[in-house]
């Protein structure tokens, strides 16, 4: 899977810095009251519900954080009405980046993301300007354990149906598209194997190479906007050497 490794450390350089700052749950909150309010509370019926829920459990969320953003959802924060808006733009030497947002005032939001890019020496762009370099896809990610076969692991994601496989000395991550990515995970796991992760996510086409004072750039624009409690989500295309970004 030519660039998936790339794309496979750069999301998880993010994630580690969002779990740092301890926003991340404030962000699943947000998408949970989007899922519940449109598809309502029941997981085993809300496929969008279930895929936040495996995503809160990804990041350690405890089960009764999670049953409490449902159940607010269902109540008092149904009236809140939270709109999913994509912003695309550009960060140092011409990355391209995606920045995914749930907002209440989408004024606020975009003068904000608008700021981000600015102050970072990039550019907020038009809708549709990068996002053609990303392909959308599901990711599922199994952590190996002992016993695992991976030739046995490889077929029982293809037979049901994904797209690409690939595994590396820790895990195994499983490429869908997003309209057969729900049927791969529920097959995944009703054959009896956990998943670490299962998202929709955004993979870049090709990645564009950075040395440390770009990469250094690049990461504090990254770390502004995942500093946004509006912001959900940041892709981008760029590749680095992970020495000294923390």
């Amino acid at each position: 899977m030519s660039g998936h490794s790339k794309w496979h450390n750069i999301q998880q350089a993010k994630g580690k810095a969002d779990a740092a700052r301890g926003k991340i749950f404030t962000k699943i909150g947000r998408e949970i009251a989007v899922a519940v309010k449109a598809g309502g509370p029941d997981p085993a019926s809300n496929a969008a519900l279930r895929a936040v829920i495996d995503k809160a459990k990804a990041n350690n969320m405890p089960k009764d954080n999670i049953n409490r953003s449902i159940q607010k959802a269902s109540g008092e924060l149904g009236s809140i009405n939270y709109e999913s808006i994509v912003y695309e733009g550009y960060g140092t030497n011409g990355v391209a980046v995606i920045v995914e947002a749930l907002t209440d005032n989408k004024n606020r939001t975009g003068g904000e993301v608008r700021h981000i890019f600015d102050k970072a020496g990039g550019s907020l762009g038009t809708s549709g300007c990068v996002s053609y370099m990303f392909d959308t896809k599901g990711v599922i990610t199994v952590e190996k354990k002992a016993g695992m076969d991976d030739d046995e692991m490889m077929m029982t994601a293809l037979d049901a149906g994904a797209e690409d496989f690939d595994a590396d000395d820790d895990y195994y991550e499983i490429i869908t598209s997003p309209s057969d990515f729900a049927s791969v995970r529920d097959a995944i796991s009703t054959a009896g194997i956990e998943y670490a992760s299962a998202e929709i996510r955004r993979i870049p086409q090709n990645t564009i190479r950075l040395e440390a004072e770009d990469r250094d750039k690049l990461l504090k624009m990254l770390d502004a906007f995942e500093d946004n409690d509006d912001v959900q989500e940041v892709y981008h295309n760029a590749e680095y050497d992970e020495d000294g970004e923390e």
